[in-house]
């Protein structure tokens, strides 16, 4: 979903910027809520991991790629703020020393993948761990639903975003397509790493998972009491 240089006009691109920048702003103040000397490095683990997976690229069409994103993913483990943060290193780093994506479309990349797919998904999460019963699965569940809607909702941004400022001659219909067609084929693989990676890091450290703090603290507390009564008696 990388978008080039020249893709986007320039008062397109410009507005993105300016609404990437006031977010990547409100994210540096309110991020310190969420981090501690325990989740900080897990912010960079996240960083890495969702730098890794979004060098694997295929084309889609019109110099535009498909990869996995990684939002929703960063969102549960590390919090909202913190998701924006990692996801706008990451596409910066991406843009500066790899040319992937323009640097004068990095605005509209960051506002896309950085933005959209964090509150999309964070939102998707919450809304479904405030309706199931609270669980490691509910918070399972929620990550793989966010990640799952959260995808092909970036792509269909990306669709509204050429419809006013596209500069390349490609039909709408041709674009819509390709791009929402192929990133909800994207949107299910993500689905499911997303959901096996945050249940992974449940099963063995549930207080690093930003989404699952409330949840899950009843649980282990409980075990542990079960296990200390069998052994005394």
């Amino acid at each position: 979903m990388h978008i080039p240089d020249g893709f986007i006009n320039a008062p397109t691109s410009v507005a993105t910027a300016v609404v990437a920048a006031a977010g990547v702003a409100l994210a540096l103040r309110k991020a310190g809520r969420e981090l501690d000397e325990k989740t900080a490095p897990m912010a960079g683990l996240v960083a890495a991991f969702i730098f890794a997976v979004q060098m694997l690229n295929f084309p889609v069409g019109a110099g535009t790629s498909g990869h996995l994103l990684g939002g929703s993913l960063a969102a549960v483990l590390v919090g909202p703020w913190t998701a924006v943060l990692c996801m706008s290193v990451v596409l910066i780093t991406q843009s500066l020393l790899f040319a992937d994506g323009g640097i004068t479309a990095l605005g509209s990349n960051i506002t896309l993948m950085g933005i959209v797919t964090v509150v999309v998904g964070f939102a998707v999460f919450k809304t479904v761990v405030r309706l199931m019963p609270s669980s490691a699965r509910s918070v399972a569940v929620g990550a793989f639903l966010a990640a799952l809607v959260s995808v092909p909702a970036a792509a269909a941004a990306f669709v509204g975003l050429y419809e006013v400022g596209g500069t390349a001659d490609i039909p709408l219909e041709s674009l819509v397509a390709a791009m929402v067609g192929w990133h909800v084929l994207i949107g299910i693989g993500e689905a499911i790493i997303t959901g096996l990676t945050v249940s992974s890091v449940l099963a063995v450290r549930p207080d690093l998972v930003h989404g699952a703090r409330g949840l899950l603290t009843k649980g282990p507390l409980e075990l542990r009491s079960g296990l200390s009564a069998q052994a005394r008696s």
